[in-house]
């Protein structure tokens, strides 16, 4: 498992009975997590002095109680980003920590390619990965198809002092500009993707990540330079094994441009029981 562990700023204290009590520079927040399907005893005492408690609705959904509520939005800082962090209506805050293992990645192959490299980040969400590409002197076209993600993550960039940098900003649908990207024939060194497990078209009609993934692969190889860098792919959905993301790329890059895969869970370190809490998996096609 790769493993996101140089976090300064945040950190997971303990986990049980799927929850996770966490520390968002300071604060202090208990959110649900389906994985930890293990009932082990709280370890640290900080349960009892968490700010804010997300409960899962028997209905769907849920809701925020606060013993002492936080601001309405704070900073936290990996390295040399910032990032405007805020509890939403669905548990989530703005940011996925372990996603810090991925940036970490790609600033290293965009710092050592010796070239400029341009990126293509699709379903960027509130652009963790943006700000580490142009960070790391990437040109980068974000795309995310809710207009409030990409306001959220063009406050990132001012709070990282990256409002400069040669960053688009798009609100579309991905799959559309990825088609419209290939007849304006605009290339890509790299390309990120990040899509949820489900969504719903314009018309209605469901969106499933397992149905979707390869079409989606397929399409975007076509946005790549001549030269690529690297193809990421991240996924939460539980039926799509880091493997299987890892075959497709396999399948589709690897016979146009070479080079190599590589797939593996991503996690965060778990203070009171010194492991590793798995988050998520990504696969990697990448140069040799």
């Amino acid at each position: 498992m790769r493993t996101a562990h140089n976090w300064k700023e945040y950190r997971i204290i303990d986990t049980s009975s799927q929850e996770k009590l966490e520390s968002w520079n300071g604060v202090l927040l208990i959110r649900p997590d389906p994985q930890i399907i293990w009932k082990t005893a709280h370890k640290s005492p900080l349960w009892e002095k968490a700010d804010g408690h997300y409960h899962r609705s028997s209905s769907g959904g849920g809701s925020w109680s606060f013993r002492k509520k936080p601001q309405e939005s704070w900073t936290l800082r990996y390295n040399n980003l910032k990032f405007n962090i805020k509890p939403t209506g669905f548990k989530h805050t703005g940011l996925f920590p372990e996603q810090a293992v991925n940036w970490d990645y790609m600033s290293d192959k965009i710092k050592n390619a010796g070239r400029e490299i341009s990126v293509l980040n699709m379903f960027a969400y509130t652009g963790g990965a943006t700000l580490a590409c142009a960070e790391a002197g990437a040109r980068v076209c974000h795309v995310d198809a809710s207009k409030g993600m990409v306001a959220w993550a063009r406050e990132n960039a001012a709070l990282s002092g990256l409002s400069d940098k040669p960053i688009r900003w798009i609100v579309d649908d991905c799959e559309k500009f990825a088609a419209r990207e290939i007849r304006r024939d605009r290339k890509y060194d790299a390309v990120i993707m990040d899509p949820p497990s489900y969504g719903r078209g314009p018309g209605g009609e469901v969106w499933k990540l397992e149905d979707c993934i390869y079409d989606l692969v397929e399409l975007c190889s076509n946005v790549l330079s001549d030269d690529p860098l690297f193809f990421l792919i991240n996924s939460y959905t539980t039926g799509l094994s880091p493997s299987v993301m890892g075959y497709i790329l396999g399948e589709v890059i690897v016979p146009k441009f070479g080079g190599r895969v590589s797939y593996d869970e991503i996690g965060l370190p778990v203070e009171e029981s010194g492991l590793v809490l798995p988050c998520g998996s990504t696969a990697i096609w990448e140069r040799d």
